[in-house]
This record gives C-alpha cells, sequence and structure tokens, in this order.
C-alpha cells in the first residue's frame, strides 16, 4: 500500500494505491475524516480483496461547497450555499485528468466511484444525477432531510449504475424537526431508486450520525466495488 499527499489546482489531496487498482475511489473530507482516512482504507481491505486508489480532497466549507443549493441555516446562523457545482466541476475536470497525467487513475481499465459522508453523502448522490462519470456512488448517511432534495429527486434520474445508501437507525430520532424527517428521507429515495431499477441497497447501521463514519463509508466503496465485478462475471 502507498500513500502520499499532493496538491491538484489548489486543493489537498490525499491519495493511496491498494495493489494495481481496478477502482478509483473520490471521496471529499474534512479533518475528521481526515484522521479516520487509515482506518476506512484498512476497513475496506478487511471487506474485500479488490484492489483500489482512493483519492480523497479537502473540503473547507462543507455548508456552502457541497450543497446543491442555497438554504436557510439549520444551526448557527450560517446557510448552506450552492457551491456542488463548482465542486462537481473540480472533480470532474481538474482531479480526473490530472490523476490521469499522474498514473493514478487510468479510464480504460478502471471504474470510477464517487462516495462521502453526511453533507458530502448528499453532494455524491446530486453528483450522479448530473453526470455518467461515476460508475456507482456511497451516499453514506447522506443529508436527504436538505429541504428540496427529496422532490428532485422524485423528478429526475440518477446516471450511476450502483447507489448505495446508508443510515444510522439513531439519525432519526433527533429534536431537530428537519433533520428528524432523514428516516423517512431516506426510505424514499431508496424506493424511488428501485421503481428506477437502480442497482441499490440501504443498509441501516446501529447507532447515530456520529458513529463510525469511517467504517461505514467502507462498507459504502466495498458494496460498490462487490457489486460492480459481480455484473462483470
Amino acid at each position: 500500500m502507498n500513500s502520499e499527499t499532493i496538491q491538484i489546482a489548489g486543493r489537498k489531496c490525499h491519495v493511496v494505491q491498494v495493489g494495481e487498482p481496478q477502482y478509483l475511489l473520490i471521496q471529499p473530507i474534512d479533518d475528521h475524516d481526515l484522521e479516520l482516512l487509515d482506518n476506512e482504507v484498512s476497513a475496506i481491505k478487511a471487506m474485500t480483496d479488490i484492489p483500489f486508489s482512493l483519492v480523497a480532497f479537502e473540503v473547507s466549507d462543507w455548508a456552502s461547497q457541497l450543497t446543491p443549493w442555497p438554504s436557510p441555516p439549520v444551526f448557527g446562523k450560517t446557510p448552506f450555499g450552492d457551491g456542488a457545482e463548482s465542486t462537481l466541476l473540480y472533480v470532474k475536470d481538474l482531479l480526473m485528468p490530472e490523476l490521469q497525467k499522474m498514473q493514478f487513475y487510468d479510464s480504460a481499465t478502471m471504474k470510477c466511484l464517487l462516495g462521502g459522508y453526511s453533507l458530502a453523502g448528499l453532494f455524491a448522490l446530486w453528483a450522479c444525477y448530473q453526470t455518467p462519470v461515476f460508475d456507482g456512488v456511497a451516499a453514506v448517511s447522506p443529508s436527504v432531510w436538505y429541504p428540496g432534495w427529496v422532490k428532485y429527486a422524485e423528478s429526475h434520474k440518477p446516471l450511476a449504475s450502483h447507489i448505495y445508501l446508508s443510515l444510522g437507525d439513531k439519525e432519526e430520532k433527533t429534536r431537530n424537526a428537519l433533520m428528524a424527517q432523514v428516516g423517512d428521507c431516506i426510505r424514499r429515495q431508496h424506493d424511488l431508486l428501485v421503481m428506477q431499477e437502480v442497482s441499490t441497497v440501504l443498509e441501516w447501521n446501529a447507532g447515530n450520525h456520529f458513529q463510525h463514519s469511517d467504517e461505514r463509508t467502507a462498507k459504502g466503496f466495498a458494496w460498490l466495488m462487490k457489486e460492480g465485478m459481480r455484473n462483470e462475471e
């Protein structure tokens, strides 16, 4: 296993290669995710023997850079923004081509997966409705409570072949009325994907939103890789 930190178009990216990669895993991260990144990689390796490259790029302001449209604040006074489009353009037009040049990624032989936790999970989910470049998406404890999201999903169809969804079984048991909708929202999301005949699963994890994000994200990526390999058999 090889790991290094590089700069791509002004963003710090953490690259981990395991074997001769068959998959490129892309993940937006914050400082907390970075602390757990080695654990996440180890968990993926324990769940599957499929070789992969994981590229985790740092996002400084989740509330503005990972959300698809503006929305009032849930906590505090900081509203959500509409920076998801710019972040997706970074991934598609800057990150992936540069990884190809640096030989971390070969679009001819490798599949590309996008995954994330919380607002990064919502970003990953939204992204697969915008572009077909991702073969699969891991939306782990995604913020599908986000105002307008379910309505959007009801009127659009994703372009990814496989979508992994998960949620902690205590996440909908919160005093915040908006976030308490997350359980109903993710059930609706899963139902929509099934009706649209997308390869999908909804997995429930024990605990609340702030537990075991590394292991939960690893489960999502591992499921996508195994599902993709199964379809090639």
